[in-house]
């Protein structure tokens, strides 16, 4: 039997890994399916193509349920996938789903950390923690509003936008979540991080 060029990628574990940026439908939306229902997974894969993705993310529909597990036919044809063809019966737990045809009635956390912030480079590639932050009134829809710095950089670091990344509250919480609960704090309001490493309102 010839092995197969793809496996699953496991979307529990993504989740767990980066439970503010990769979204995995909740227990309540796996519990609701049932045959004739569609689910997405991942099918990873490695290739010498320079251009190919690391996987195809494809719809399965599903033929059977037993416990937390699934058999389903490919509902997508394969592009990268060469040993994988639509209506190909596929294997998979639900550990494996990564959404589904059904609206999840549990809000993703995902969710709430997905507006954008301007964040010093220091922390999002740095390696280094958030120092101090401060909430304007949001320029636009997408915009939180949110400023995130280590604290110590220079007026001539700041000021040069090469030294900054306008990315979703998300990715920067995957770098560094101390500072998680002060998000919903209103707009006009700064913290400070002190030496004992907790946060401090500025006046």
């Amino acid at each position: 039997m010839t092995e197969k060029s793809w496996r699953l990628e496991d979307a529990q574990q993504l989740a767990d890994d980066y439970p503010y940026t990769f979204y995995k439908p909740s227990p309540a939306v796996i519990a609701m399916l049932t045959q004739g229902n569609k689910v997405k997974l991942i099918f990873t894969f490695p290739s010498d193509d320079p251009a190919a993705p690391a996987a195809e993310r494809m719809w399965v529909e599903i033929d059977s349920i037993k416990g937390d597990q699934f058999t389903g036919f490919l509902d997508n044809e394969p592009y990268y996938v060469h040993d994988l063809k639509h209506r190909d019966r596929i294997a998979f737990s639900a550990r494996h789903i990564t959404d589904t045809d059904i609206e999840d009635p549990v809000p993703s956390i995902t969710e709430k950390y997905i507006k954008r912030c301007y964040v010093s480079n220091r922390v999002l590639y740095g390696g280094e923690k958030v120092g101090y932050l401060h909430r304007e009134s949001p320029d636009q829809e997408n915009d939180s509003g949110w400023r995130l710095m280590v604290g110590d950089e220079s007026e001539d670091y700041l000021s040069d936008a090469k030294n900054l990344s306008y990315v979703s509250i998300g990715a920067v919480l995957r770098e560094d979540d101390s500072f998680v609960g002060l998000l919903d704090h209103e707009a006009n309001v700064a913290f400070i991080k002190r030496g004992s490493g907790e946060f401090v309102r500025l006046d």
